[in-house]
């Protein structure tokens, strides 16, 4: 099937995908001046020069505009991420230039990501990273990590390999969760935790292969899976 077919039976045109796009981020700035509880869908239809039903049409939301932003922001670095992939091997060059490439693709957001924090931190909220409205994001996310993981030439120990790209993904959270407190300029002590805690991630991943290690790994990985699952 054909790239225009395939737009076509998922009902996405380029016009509807520039439609959409012009939605998320007219709503992106309108958070940033006005806070995103003071953002009403009518100013937002209002700041991207479409009609209030046309708005509504896209989004049926403003937690879905959020989920639309989180899909964009999972779009726009899976693009920057293929070309640190293309080029990397070892898993340390990996990890670190997809982390850094969300922080170059998110940096222009930073501003919003203040004023949607204390929204996405509530747990029972779909606004929430981890909730059901924001599989689609997180899945995109982890296989970015995936593609980490896969296409490094590290040795990894096979059970780790397994569900290292989740672990990642947390990692990642963790990571964003100190970059929306980050206040320095250019968001530098964010791109430095990056650059020191990816060695270490690197070193960790590089001890699981040893035979000695392994059923301390195994615990770890256990305890998490069952953190993770719903009914914990």
């Amino acid at each position: 099937m054909s790239e225009p077919q395939e737009q076509a039976v998922a009902g996405r045109t380029p016009r509807s995908e520039a439609t959409r796009t012009r939605i998320v981020e007219a709503a992106l700035r309108l958070f940033g001046e006005n806070g995103y509880d003071r953002t009403t869908m009518r100013a937002i239809a209002r700041e991207a020069g479409v009609s209030v039903g046309n708005a509504y049409y896209y989004f049926k939301s403003k937690e879905e505009l959020v989920q639309g932003f989180y899909d964009r922001i999972a779009e726009l670095h899976g693009r920057q991420s293929a070309d640190v992939l293309a080029v990397q091997r070892d898993f340390a060059g990996r990890l670190r230039g997809v982390m850094l490439g969300w922080l170059d693709v998110a940096a222009p957001y930073h501003e919003f990501g203040r004023q949607f924090f204390v929204n996405a931190a509530d747990p029972e909220s779909p606004l929430s990273p981890f909730s059901p409205e924001s599989s689609p994001a997180r899945d995109a996310q982890i296989a970015i990590h995936r593609a980490v993981v896969e296409g490094s030439d590290t040795r990894i120990d096979p059970a780790l390999r397994v569900d290292l790209p989740e672990l990642l993904w947390l990692y990642h959270m963790g990571v964003v969760l100190f970059w929306v407190h980050d206040r320095s300029p250019g968001c530098r002590r964010t791109r430095m935790l990056v650059e020191r805690t990816v060695p270490l991630l690197d070193r960790v991943v590089g001890l699981s292969r040893l035979r000695v290690l392994r059923p301390v790994t195994g615990e770890i990985m256990a305890l998490i899976r069952d953190l993770m699952r719903p009914d914990a």
